[in-house]
Order: structure tokens, then C-alpha cells, then sequence
């Protein structure tokens, strides 16, 4: 659903920059909560790296179209899944990093409608996506499995929810004359079939770190139910127990893991991904949306449309292209994050002293 230049008229693209801009800056604040919060001590030298993880895999996942309907496809946003696993404002920084690599480095995603794909494809999702898990997971039981069928739920519902953000920012700010109920009944009909998938992809990743390390998973914290005694005739909860000492278990295997998937989503299943257009594409070639497109503003960077210049092989060209943006990308988030993870240390450590010194 990414954005090209040319759809959405330069006021409302300035606007949803602005929108985009503060969304952020709010985003590093609260993360530097998030990225200092665990199932106990060391948390942030947990959470800090598996930001940066989190937002390479979710850029080799975005490279896998799979089939959606006759001549469409469909791809993962990342939202939802970016939400639960790190948590909505680290996930909203997450999938803001993952636009700006596809951007810049990829031409995918028009510049100036940059704020326009960070509101959508980042905020839009992450708000509906959180917001409705917590809100399942509050009256599901308190256990695993119900983190993983949230997840489904929510990841379903944050994908039609952009689509119609799409429709009103284009109701709004469109640049051709085309029926809005016409682009609404489009977008939304495809976006429904595209949010299975994302569900599929969602509920596939997030069952799967539970499962290895639930400690990581910012959605799944606090699900423990107590224990009960009985006592007197009358349940009880049990004195609380001291917590495992979690600190001293490695992410290091989570990383390997990580990149090592990533990498081969990106370098090598990317190969067989549907070359059908995306849900947006193809409703704005049917529409006439696509109408006043403009070129990218980096359409003539190396690594253009997912090939490296000069590299006749398309199996090679995409591949190193793929491996070269989960590089980049968790290069430029991990370094983010860490930097984020840095200030609210420094925050603490300076509260602590005057606490001290007062």
C-alpha cells in the first residue's frame, strides 16, 4: 500500500507530514518506556536489539506479495505484529524506518507522500491493531494462546482500517476526478482479502517468539495468572514468588534466528513472491487514481525497484537487493533504538542523583 508521488496533493501531503513528524517524535518518548520495560531486570538490553530485528524482518516480509484475487496481490504492513512484539510506540518507530529505507534506497513509496505512508501504513495500524488486542486480550483467558488469536483479530482489522484511511486521505487530497465510493468499495473489498494474510503472518510470528521467548513479547507481559490457595475455605492468591533470574538468558540465539530468516525471505523466497501489482496499485491502474503519478524522486538509485543496477540476473539483482535493505534497515534501527534505549538510561541515572543527593 505504499504511496507513490503524484496521488495525493501536495497540502494534505504536508499536512500528513506534519501528522507523521509528531507521531514520531511522540513514538521516541514513549519508546524509551517500552524499550526499558521486561519480564525483569536487563530489560532493555533485551528490547533494544529486538526493535531493530523487528523492523528488518518486517522489510523481508514486505517483499514476499503473495496472491490475494485474479491479478492482485497483497503484502504484509507490519503494524500489528511490530505493535505487539516491541510494543505500539516502538512499533510505530519500527514500521517508520521500514518506509524510509523502501523510500530512499528503493523508490518504493513516493517522498514527498512519505507522511502520507507513515500516517497509513504506520500509525493508522499500529493504533487500531494495539487497541483492539488489548482490548481482546482483557477478556480472553490469560494465556499464550490468546495473545496469538489477538494478534489474528487485530492484524485482520488494521489492514481494512488503512485502506480506509487511504480513501479519506484521497477524498480529501486526491488528484483525480474518480467516484470516492468507487475507490472506497475497491479498496476496502481487497484490503479485507490482503488482511488475512497479514492475520496468517501475524499470528505465524507471534506464536512463534511466544513459544521460544514469551519474555520478549511486549503483548504477552503481565498475562500470568496468579496463584491460588485455599485457605480457610476461601481462595487466596499466593505470596508472590521472586522472579526468575531472566536477565542472564542471551537474545543471542532471538538475533541469529531473526536475521538469519530475514535474510533468506529477502534473498531467496523474494524470488517467488507474486509479481502481481498490490492492492492500491491495482485498484489505481482499474480507477484512474494513477492517473497524475509522478517518477520517483530516487528512481534512479542502485538498488531501484528491489535490483542492483548493472546486474543482469534477476534471481542475483533481487536477492543482494533483499539482503542489502534487511542490512541497512536493521542497521538504522537497531542504531535508533539504541540510541532511544541510551537517553532513558541516562534519564534514570540522572533521577537516581538527585534523588540521592535530595
Amino acid at each position: 500500500m505504499h504511496v507513490p508521488d503524484g496521488f495525493i496533493n501536495a497540502p494534505v501531503s504536508a499536512v500528513t507530514g506534519v501528522v507523521a513528524a509528531a507521531a514520531v517524535a511522540v513514538s521516541l518518548r514513549g519508546a524509551r518506556r517500552e524499550l526499558g520495560t521486561s519480564a525483569g531486570p536487563g530489560g532493555s538490553e533485551r528490547t533494544a536489539p529486538l526493535a531493530g530485528l523487528v523492523a528488518a524482518f518486517i522489510f523481508a516480509v514486505q517483499m514476499l506479495n503473495f496472491p490475494v484475487a485474479a491479478g492482485t496481490s497483497g503484502h504484509l504492513l507490519g503494524g500489528a505484529l511490530a505493535a505487539i512484539l516491541v510494543g505500539p510506540y516502538t512499533g510505530v518507530l519500527c514500521v517508520s524506518v521500514v518506509l524510509l529505507m523502501q523510500g530512499v534506497l528503493f523508490a518504493d513509496g513516493g517522498l514527498t507522500a512519505l507522511g502520507v505512508n507513515i500516517t497509513d501504513m504506520a500509525i493508522v495500524t499500529v493504533l487500531v491493531a494495539y487497541a483492539l488486542f488489548r482490548g481482546l486480550v482483557k477478556v480472553l483467558p490469560r494465556r499464550r494462546g490468546s495473545v496469538t488469536a489477538a494478534s489474528f483479530v487485530a492484524a485482520l482489522v488494521s489492514v481494512p482500517a488503512a485502506a480506509v484511511a487511504f480513501t479519506a486521505m484521497y477524498a480529501i487530497g486526491g488528484t483525480t476526478d474518480v467516484s470516492l465510493g468507487k475507490v472506497a468499495s475497491a479498496m476496502i473489498g481487497v484490503h479485507v482479502l490482503i488482511g488475512i494474510g497479514e492475520a496468517v503472518i501475524t499470528a505465524l510470528t507471534v506464536g512463534a517468539v511466544i513459544a521460544v521467548r514469551p519474555d520478549l513479547v511486549y503483548g504477552a507481559r503481565g498475562l500470568s495468572t496468579p496463584l491460588k490457595l485455599r485457605v480457610g475455605g476461601e481462595l487466596v492468591d499466593a505470596p508472590a514468588q521472586a522472579p526468575a533470574p531472566v536477565a542472564a538468558r542471551s537474545t543471542k540465539k532471538v538475533w541469529i534466528t531473526g536475521i538469519v530468516a530475514s535474510v533468506v525471505l529477502a534473498g531467496f523466497v523474494s524470488f517467488y513472491a507474486s509479481a502481481s501489482p498490490d492492492g492500491l496499485e491495482k485498484v489505481a491502474h482499474d480507477k484512474g487514481i494513477d492517473r497524475k503519478a509522478e517518477d520517483h524522486a530516487a528512481k534512479d538509485s542502485p538498488l531501484a525497484d528491489y535490483g542492483v543496477k548493472d546486474i543482469s540476473d534477476a534471481r542475483l539483482s533481487g536477492g543482494l537487493a533483499g539482503v542489502i535493505g534487511v542490512g541497512a534497515t536493521v542497521v538504522v534501527g537497531s542504531g535508533i533504538f539504541y540510541v532511544v534505549r541510551r537517553r532513558r538510561d541516562h534519564g534514570a541515572t540522572r533521577s537516581g542523583q538527585v534523588q540521592e543527593t535530595a
